[in-house]
């Protein structure tokens, strides 16, 4: 080779070497900034500095996955799924942040797919557990189930996988639900209340000869915790298994309701099946009073309590009936006479306490005495130490009332009604700080949104 030629090799190499080192340089500054940006929590920054860097360094496949996984942290996910797309091979974490992007975006389809094409790749409990969430989104619900079993069979430390997947057994397999719910409960103590009343109901259930009867009762327990669109599904399976079953029914209408359907033929079909039934009555004096039709639910509490005398809950329901219709002496009248057919049961001391506070009735005679008998009856329910406070607290006695407030949060911190009249105890006090605080608690804590509109009301009032 020619001097002339290795000298005009070694210029295009330094021509070369000068074009291209600025633009490596300026790939790791990008690489840089994102990490920094990264790990403080900016991840919009993150992600379009990622993005740049990739674009220099094309060969490595982990930066359009970190510009994606930084862009999904942002909630930016039609950006993510742009990233991610430009991945050829995604890691467990790509994955779970690509099939989520498309489940935040609505493309449910897709985010099941993408779940599913991540477990050909990596068996992940991550991905089983959002892949069971996109399943339950749809109410797919033996496909959940199966997402849920596959996940424990991965990670057994997931208290609300077993909880979860417990309750979904309780419709398609009742007694193996045992087992996934009592492993939730000695995983996390805050499943027990739920916990308790399921394994009742189960426990009720085994003992029904009709297979029709077992599943009302699955049901119900179901939506004592709030679960009822599986209620829905129990109640649902009872009346394919008996046509006939009227409370299944008039169940069904329920769990309609609680879903924000109107459930009134279920209920009319309920009555026709059994115009007799305490249980229908009771139900359809629910929806009534749902309706605001008043005189109509009276008359169906009515009807409950004559064909079943002994049940106090059907005398409370009259009770509420009259308050609604503004006939308080025949209220006050209905609430004794449920205390006096079960003066050993609580709740019903505390529904005459709360009807005497809230309608200004007969507090300190009535009311009081009721609030302090529920508390004897049943000393750590927040609810009826709630109501006790309610009572010092429209009587006057509001240091009683305050202490008696804090005992229920310290037994349930996310009771917030107990938070409520406790600002309001404060408010009467002039204690405008701790009235504050604990408003604005209940309105940044309650996710569920019925308290912390309460709570704002009161801080738009109180603290313009």
């Amino acid at each position: 080779m020619s001097q002339r030629k290795k000298t005009s090799g070694i210029i295009a190499t330094l021509l070369f070497l000068a074009f291209i080192t600025p633009i490596f340089i300026s790939g790791f500054i990008n690489l840089k900034n994102a990490e920094n940006a990264n790990q403080v929590g900016e991840y919009k920054t993150a992600s379009e500095f990622y993005a740049q860097a990739a674009k220099i360094f094309f060969w490595r496949n982990d930066l359009w996955e970190k510009a994606g996984i930084a862009s999904a942290q942002a909630q930016d996910y039609s950006n993510a799924i742009f990233y991610f797309k430009k991945v050829n091979q995604l890691s467990e974490q790509g994955w779970a942040w690509f099939g989520t992007s498309y489940f935040q975006t609505n493309d449910v389809e897709k985010a099941i797919s993408t779940f599913e094409n991540g477990l050909k790749e990596n068996q992940s409990a991550t991905l089983y557990r959002l892949l069971a969430s996109a399943y339950r989104s749809q109410k797919r619900w033996e496909a959940e189930k199966n997402a849920l079993e596959n996940q424990i069979q991965l990670d057994s430390q997931d208290a609300y996988a077993q909880y979860r997947l417990g309750i979904l057994l309780m419709i398609f397999s009742p007694a193996e639900a045992y087992d996934k719910l009592n492993r939730a409960s000695t995983l996390n103590v805050e499943t027990d209340s739920a916990v308790d009343t399921l394994i009742t109901a189960l426990n009720i259930a085994d003992t029904q000869s009709n297979e029709s009867d077992k599943y009302v009762t699955i049901g119900r327990a179901l939506g004592l915790v709030q679960e009822w669109e599986l209620a829905f599904v129990a109640f649902q399976k009872s009346i394919e298994l008996n046509e006939e079953n009227a409370e299944a029914w008039a169940w069904l209408g329920e769990a309609k309701q609680q879903q924000g359907q109107d459930g009134s033929v279920e209920l009319n079909q309920a009555l026709r099946l059994n115009h007799t039934s305490a249980t229908v009555r009771g139900l359809r004096a629910l929806y009534w009073n749902r309706q605001e039709k008043y005189a109509q639910m009276l008359a169906e509490y009515s009807l409950a309590n004559e064909f079943e005398p002994t049940n106090p809950a059907w005398l409370a329901g009259i009770g509420e009936a009259h308050a609604k219709l503004g006939d308080l002496i025949s209220a006050l009248q209905a609430y004794q006479q449920a205390v006096e057919l079960a003066p050993d049961e609580a709740t019903y001391w505390r529904v005459l306490a709360m009807f005497c506070a809230e309608n200004n009735f007969y507090i300190e005679e009535i009311g009081l005495p009721a609030a302090e008998q529920a508390v004897s009856l049943s000393s750590n329910d927040p609810t009826n130490l709630d109501a006790l406070g309610y009572t010092y607290f429209l009587s006057g006695r509001y240091s009683n009332a305050e202490l008696t407030f804090l005992r229920a949060i310290e037994l349930s911190p996310q009771y917030f009604p107990a938070h409520l009249h406790l600002a309001m105890n404060y408010l009467a006090q002039g204690n405008r700080a701790e009235a504050y605080n604990t408003l604005v608690f209940v309105r940044d804590a309650d996710i569920s949104g019925v308290y912390r509109e309460l709570a704002q009301n009161l801080l738009n009032q109180y603290f313009p």
